[in-house]
């Protein structure tokens, strides 16, 4: 078993590369697809990476699957970069999934906002609570994909020992803005929404940002991250641009397309890591794969198959 990355807190201000989750023909997991991916991702300067994010398909693999997944992650990484393990769905696997990630050797936990269509603010602070307990001592990241809890709870949730960082993928800069002015000045704050997003929340105090893009042109991620640590927001944006029509792509069929953009990109590529489960989109429509194989050829990153 690795060991956990030391340097974790460090790099949550760097780009957080959420990997995909390979599947075979007859939709089984197929990890070792995966190496190319991860080894491109770290000899270009990606900070840390996530198994069993949302472009990992988390709510589409069985709890065992996403345990095994971050064992298989851990190992390909072999120490290399800290690793971040995915938690969340009912508090049962969630917990599970913590034990698990932490035996694997991640370095923190990313805890998915639950989903539930009950869901309570202060249950999710007691949910939280659970997690970090079963944590021991692992940091963990939140990823707030909805700030309808109120900033009263985000408090609370970033007052809970353990927390050390939030994934705020949430469009509201203002309100980022005002839950980092009430949270501790220790937490760090990245950008939920990628790349595309990374300015406006990088304008009032977000660090970093999460990135599926790291799957297939990790280096124009670092690039983009490079101009933002510089402050070169006009550089940052007009990167943003250039790679804006793949993220265009990405938010097609109510985001259905999201993880099917990436996939799909793979496969031009020659690294083919299959197929989307349902309920994502597969394949995608002809004028999709058209429009994705007009993008790669442009960015010349076809010619890496070729190669």
């Amino acid at each position: 078993m690795p060991a956990p990355h030391p340097d974790v807190l460090s790099a949550l201000p760097g780009i957080s590369g959420i990997l995909v989750t390979p599947f075979d023909g007859n939709d089984q997991l197929a990890p070792q697809l995966l190496r190319p991916v991860i080894d491109r991702a770290i000899k270009a300067g990606v900070h840390i990476l996530t198994a069993n994010g949302n472009t990992g398909e988390f709510y589409g693999l069985t709890t065992a699957e996403a345990e095994r997944m971050v064992h298989e992650v851990a190992e390909m990484i072999g120490g290399r970069v800290p690793l971040v393990g995915g938690v969340g769905r009912s508090i049962g696997d969630a917990v599970s999934l913590a034990r698990a990630s932490k035996k694997a050797g991640a370095a923190a936990l990313m805890v998915h906002q639950p989903p539930d269509p009950f869901v309570a603010p202060r249950g999710v602070v007691a949910y939280v609570e659970r997690v970090a307990e079963a944590a021991e001592g692992l940091p963990l990241v939140l990823y707030l994909r909805n700030a309808g809890i109120g900033l009263d709870a985000i408090e609370k949730l970033c007052a809970i020992p353990g927390v050390a960082g939030v994934k705020w993928a949430t469009p509201e800069p203002l309100k980022l803005a005002e839950a980092i002015r009430r949270a501790d000045p220790k937490t760090v704050w990245v950008g939920g929404l990628a790349e595309v997003w990374a300015p406006p929340l990088t304008a009032v105090g977000a660090r970093g940002f999460t990135s599926g893009l790291i799957n297939v042109w990790p280096e124009h991620s670092v690039a983009i991250h490079s101009a933002l640590a510089a402050g070169d927001y006009a550089k940052a944006n007009a990167l943003i641009a250039t790679m804006s029509a793949f993220e265009e792509l990405r938010a097609e069929e109510g985001n259905g397309t999201n993880v099917s953009v990436v996939k799909a990109a793979l496969k031009l590529m020659g690294n083919d890591c299959g197929h989307v489960r349902p309920p994502g989109a597969w394949p995608l429509t002809e004028r999709q794969q058209t429009l994705l194989e007009q993008r790669l050829g442009d960015w010349g990153l076809t010619a890496r198959k070729a190669a």
